[in-house]
């Protein structure tokens, strides 16, 4: 399973991997655990092994969607981590879910130990699939046909609403959009 998440990442030797599985906890998360608290400082990435988690910000009333996490991939505050500043939103589990646990001091470590492990600045530079949605200009059928292309399981894993607010649309466009799709 570890080489699984490795390979997401890079080549790594058989003993690099087994130093990544030492400086990794598992965590398990229920419905509604909170991974990130707003004002928190992220400290860690998540693998997620299984289930999904949603990253919000909270407004006076609503929780707007920021970002939508699916299986096998990571999850973590992209400006809080690298600024080391306090979080802007809540990253939480919608569902039952398992991660694989990385600190930053623990990142740190590995790198120290084995160049290899600067592979994982990858996860720092990945595309960002909703600065595409919205730095593109997109009408809300292209928006809805893009996370189609790059993240077909959003449908499934997620209420018409939560992606509405991810896409930043009303529930009812989107209905209309996946009517006609």
């Amino acid at each position: 399973m570890t080489h699984d998440i490795v390979s997401t990442i890079g080549q790594f030797s058989a003993t690099e991997i087994a130093l990544f599985e030492k400086h990794t906890t598992r965590e398990t998360f229920n419905k509604n655990d909170i991974l990130l608290n707003e004002g928190e400082i992220c400290q860690s990435v998540y693998f997620v092994e299984s289930g999904c988690f949603f990253q919000f910000q909270l407004n006076e009333i609503t929780e707007t969607i920021i970002d939508l996490h699916l299986p096998k991939e990571w999850v973590f505050n992209h400006q809080s981590i690298i600024a080391q500043s306090l979080s802007k939103t809540v990253i939480k589990a919608f569902s039952r879910s398992e991660v694989v646990k990385l600190s930053l001091s623990s990142l740190h470590h590995l790198i120290a130990t084995s160049q290899a492990f600067l592979q994982f600045g990858r996860i720092f530079n990945q595309v960002n699939d909703r600065t595409y949605l919205f730095d593109n200009s997109l009408n809300p059928a292209q928006k809805y046909a893009y996370i189609q292309e790059a993240k077909p399981q959003i449908a499934q894993l997620f209420p018409i609403k939560m992606i509405a607010s991810y896409l930043k649309m009303a529930p009812e466009t989107l209905s209309r959009i996946r009517a006609n799709y």
